[in-house]
This record gives C-alpha cells, sequence and structure tokens, in this order.
C-alpha cells in the first residue's frame, strides 16, 4: 500500500528582470514592463500515514538538506514565496523524504494514531522545481506582488484551483476583537498558508487560517545527484507518486494549472 503522500501546492509569477530559460517561478506579479516570462514552481512536502514494507532508513533518522541561500533567480523566487504549513492535532508532522546519500525514507510502521509522528527530531523539508510552462503576457512588478492563481492537491491527480485569494489566506493575517470592534492585522503578500487533511484513504491540501511554519526549501537542482536519483525511482515509494520527479513532473503542472 502507499506509504508516504507529497503535497503538492503551486502558484505562477513572472519577474521583471531578463529572462533566461533557466528562471522558472511560482507567481504571476503584475507590475510596470512587459514580458513574456510566465513559468512554474511545484512545492511539495512528505507526511508519512501508513506502513511501508520495504523501509529504507527510519521516516526519523532522515536528515534534511540545509536551506541554502539563494543564487539563481529561480531560487530567490522561490524563497520569497515559500508558503507556511500548518499541521492539525492528531495527525502526523512532515518528514524530509530523502538525504543527501540517496537514503530514503522507510515510512510509519502502523502506531496509536500520531503517537510515533508528531515530531520530526531532525527537521522537516520541502521540495521545489521550477520551469517554463505555457508563456503568457504579464506586466511584473517585484515591489507589489500579486498571486492570482494557486492550485492545491485534492489526490494524486486532482486540484483545487484559486483564482481569488483573500487576506486571510496568507501568513500573518489575524482578526481582533468582535462584531463591529472586529480589527485585521494584514500580514505577508507573498506566503500563503496551507494545512493538510485526510478522508477515506486519501489527503489533500487547504488554505488555513492559522500559521504554520517554515520548512527548509531546497529546490530540485540543489539536491544531490544522489537525492534525485532516489527521487525518481519510483521503486523507492510503493505506490506513492512523487510529483516532482522527471517521470511525472510534466503531469502535474498540466493537471495544476490553475488559468
Amino acid at each position: 500500500g502507499k506509504c508516504i503522500c507529497l503535497f503538492t501546492f503551486r502558484v505562477k509569477m513572472t519577474s521583471s528582470e531578463s529572462v533566461q530559460p533557466d528562471r522558472p517561478h511560482s507567481l504571476i506579479i503584475r507590475g510596470k514592463m512587459k514580458l513574456r516570462a510566465l513559468t512554474s514552481t511545484l512545492f511539495a512536502t512528505l507526511v508519512l500515514w501508513t506502513a511501508c514494507t520495504n523501509a529504507t532508513i527510519d521516516h526519523d533518522k532522515v536528515l534534511p538538506f540545509p536551506q541554502p541561500e539563494p543564487v539563481t533567480i529561480s531560487e530567490k523566487a522561490a524563497i520569497t514565496f515559500q508558503p507556511q504549513l500548518y499541521i492539525p492535532e492528531g495527525v502526523c508532522v512532515s518528514y524530509p523524504a530523502v538525504n543527501a546519500a540517496g537514503e530514503t525514507t522507510g515510512g510509519l510502521k502502523g502506531s496509536n494514531g500520531n503517537d510515533a509522528c508528531m515530531y520530526a527530531p531532525l527537521g522537516s523539508q520541502v521540495y521545489g522545481r521550477a520551469r517554463w510552462f505555457k508563456d503568457l503576457w504579464a506586466n511584473p512588478d517585484l515591489e507589489m506582488p500579486k498571486i492570482v492563481g494557486v492550485s492545491m492537491s485534492e489526490s494524486d491527480t486532482k486540484y483545487n484551483k484559486r483564482l481569488k485569494l483573500f487576506a486571510s489566506d496568507f501568513a500573518g493575517f489575524q482578526t481582533m476583537g468582535r462584531r463591529r470592534y472586529r480589527t485585521y492585522i494584514y500580514g505577508s503578500n507573498t506566503s500563503l498558508r496551507f494545512q493538510y487533511g485526510t478522508t477515506l484513504g486519501h489527503s489533500y491540501l487547504t488554505f488555513s487560517r492559522w500559521d504554520g511554519d517554515y520548512q527548509g526549501l531546497i529546490m530540485w537542482e540543489q539536491l544531490t545527484d544522489e537525492a534525485r536519483a532516489a527521487l525518481n525511482d519510483g521503486n523507492n515509494f510503493e505506490k506513492a507518486e512523487v510529483p516532482f520527479s522527471d517521470e511525472h513532473y510534466e503531469d502535474h503542472l498540466d493537471e495544476a494549472w490553475p488559468l
């Protein structure tokens, strides 16, 4: 059976700097200049939720990659739009999927609820991969970015697509007081906050009403060759599908396209 669940959420962006072929990003930004530079980034995090028989390394022994300093335009954009993940009570926290040596998680064996997965002692990880996808014209403005499309995974193949966002979808938003005395504290305009849930054997993402945590972000090109090879090997995750692997990445971009 499936031993991991990789959640994806995706947004679209353009950049106002000169366009290069290796510049995939994650949101559409409106601004002053016209550019043909729409690209797409997929973020994924791992939640273990059932038994996995072919263990390679214990789930709490997988050392995440440290988040490196961003160098390329793609890496800087990914950091800017890095999302938060809120973990509800009663479910497992997220764990890294692979370490630098290419050793993958062995998943969780049956336990009492989430007793064995309430804490990731070595830290967690969010994975990003970006590429060009469906060129469009846009007016970017890096000083006033605006997200115009978001896709959240409902299952391995279906996505909940949103074109309208609210202030409450973003990290840092708070409501204070009641009724006519209510006031609002506005937070980020680039960092969305998500939570995951499970139902009838599959998991899904939704927007969260509460702030979550940032996991260390590692982009596909920043992984070691061994880690990429492990993520590309479907045998390492049984029936679970790595959405940003070479085999599945293009299909997930197409399915999640929100515009």
